[in-house]
């Protein structure tokens, strides 16, 4: 995992810790096992009960499996008019299909939008062979961009989700993959917001998302259900709410173990709605605004502008924005060179004098190192200091 990652994951899941102490909003009774609620905006934990409990995934695993398909066709290993082939194994798959069968060969983007749509088990499994060669390697695809992620806790064993041993992730895992497709592959999100899909010769009735949100909350746009008897109903889902201080925000709900598809639904909408009225989003610096700008040593130029390509906007508490101070920690003295989006510090965000969370800056222009004679006038400069 890069410096970068593991301090956005270390940002990411530390507001959670110190939310206790922060005395942030009490999130509403959920029934289910386990439940984790992120502002994606903010990239903060707004709520969360059992988030790295094991669970099975059931068809959440497709997110993982999705992931890779959309980096395949980001790479232009694959295509979308492509036609792959439905081998006996994609055809025979029980549980959720697309039903396609080995007489066919089917566009990648028809086999994504079963997958998506219909939780086609056929169609993952023929999209697996089609970008790994074969199950058994995609699988270990899976695992690898896992740990590529940050995934410490999840296992796959299989690209679509029936039970398996061994085949198992956690709320806060699941959060991370939701985060990062979305960050990821913004221009393959829209498919998680068709309604309603079949291929041409199939049952017209295995049409709809079973994600009931879509159908519910114009703002809903995904992701993901699942549903296994050990699994329980599960359901990753996401909204998109525009507001006049920021534009969108973005929440996520991951909600596992719920008793019914009705329940998994009713869950994850009170979870998004409480999100975004018990949090306020406040923008602190514009995309590439420096936050501050500190004197740089035996550089080729004085200072060294510190902030983030991303705009940074944090949750609080609703109506607690007057009370949001920050303070920067950095190295002293900063000595060049630093290169183009190294981190550099960090933001530390308070309400009062209670720690909130922290975000990452970084240098937003490079540094190069100064000549000889002009890192020597430097040196000079600091032993006197």
């Amino acid at each position: 995992m890069s410096a970068t990652l593991k301090t956005l994951t270390m940002i990411f899941w530390g507001a959670l810790a110190l939310s206790a102490q922060a005395q942030m909003p009490q999130p509403p009774e959920v029934a289910a096992k386990a439940y984790l609620l992120i502002d994606v905006t903010a990239n903060q934990v707004l709520a969360a009960k059992d988030p790295d409990m094991a669970v099975e995934p059931a068809s959440l695993t497709k997110l993982m499996t999705a992931y890779l398909v959309f980096d395949a066709l980001k790479s232009r290993k694959i295509d979308l008019k492509q036609t792959l082939p439905v081998s006996e194994r994609a055809w025979k798959m029980p549980g959720s299909r697309m039903f396609i069968d080995p007489k066919m060969r089917v566009p990648v983007e028809d086999l994504i939008k079963g997958m998506v749509v219909q939780s086609g088990n056929d169609a993952t499994v023929a999209l697996a062979e089609g970008v790994g060669g074969s199950v058994e390697r995609f699988v270990q695809m899976m695992n690898d961009q896992a740990r590529v992620l940050g995934m410490k806790n999840s296992s796959y064993r299989n690209p679509e989700g029936l039970p398996e041993t061994g085949h198992t992730t956690t709320a806060r895992d699941l959060g991370v993959l939701a985060a990062r497709l979305m960050r990821d592959f913004p221009e393959f999100v829209p498919y998680y917001a068709i309604k309603k899909y079949r291929y041409e010769g199939t049952p017209a009735a295995n049409d709809s998302n079973r994600n009931l949100l879509l159908f519910r909350d114009p703002s809903v746009d995904g992701l993901k259900t699942g549903q296994t008897n050990s699994a329980g109903y599960c359901l990753v889902a996401t909204a998109k709410r525009d507001f006049a201080n920021i534009g969108s925000r973005r929440l996520l709900s991951v909600v596992l173990g719920a008793d019914s598809e009705n329940a998994r639904a009713n869950e994850s909408q009170k979870l998004l709605n409480w999100g975004y009225t018990a949090f306020d989003a406040v923008k602190l610096f514009e995309a590439g605004q420096p936050v501050l700008s500190p004197v740089v040593w035996k550089g080729k130029t004085p200072v060294l502008r510190l902030g983030s390509f991303q705009p940074l906007i944090v949750s609080v508490p609703a109506g607690t924005a007057a009370q949001i101070k920050t303070q920067v920690a950095r190295p002293d003295p900063l000595v060049a060179p630093f290169s183009k989006g190294q981190s550099v510090g960090s933001l530390k965000v308070l309400r009062g004098d209670q720690p909130l969370f922290e975000v990452p800056l970084v240098a937003l222009e490079a540094v190069e190192q100064a000549g000889v004679l002009g890192r020597a006038w430097d040196a000079l400069r600091l032993w006197i200091k």
